[in-house]
């Protein structure tokens, strides 16, 4: 039993990796698939919060409704923000990743490896062949 969640799109490759990397660390993740079970208000507030960022931060920029609501304008609320995110769960950017290390939005994938308590178990590379973890479970460091 992990005391991992992951906030997941299994359609993002960058949510996918991420995955793998929690799972290259022994760990089975609880995945929510939030597009299909989106966060309560209070749970997406509370997620912003312990991410330590805006809540503008968090919205997905290339994605249909982020257009057509005109969310490039900065004339909304943080409150607004927060409500068209609950209303078109496609504009919460991901992956999320909560852990009791610290919850964090990990773009890029290799975010996640601040947050999980256990070492990596093996290579790891991502879908598109960057390697991030060696042979010997340590980080490989970026050019």
């Amino acid at each position: 039993m992990s005391n991992i969640t992951i906030y997941h799109n299994p359609a993002c490759g960058t949510s996918r990796n991420t995955l793998e990397m929690i799972r290259n660390s022994g760990n089975e993740p609880t995945i929510i698939y939030y597009l299909d079970t989106p966060p309560t208000h209070d749970e997406l507030i509370k997620l912003i919060s312990d991410m330590g960022i805006t809540v503008r931060a968090l919205l997905r920029k290339n994605v249909e409704p982020y257009e057509q609501l005109g969310l490039a304008e900065d004339t909304f609320t943080d409150e607004q923000l927060i409500e068209f995110m609950l209303q078109y769960p496609i504009l919460i950017n991901r992956p999320i990743v909560v852990t009791p290390a610290g919850t964090r939005l990990c773009r890029p994938s290799e975010v996640v490896l601040e947050i999980i308590p256990e070492p990596q178990q093996g290579a790891f590379s991502k879908e598109e062949g960057e390697k991030v973890i060696d042979e010997t479970g340590k980080r490989v460091k970026c050019r």
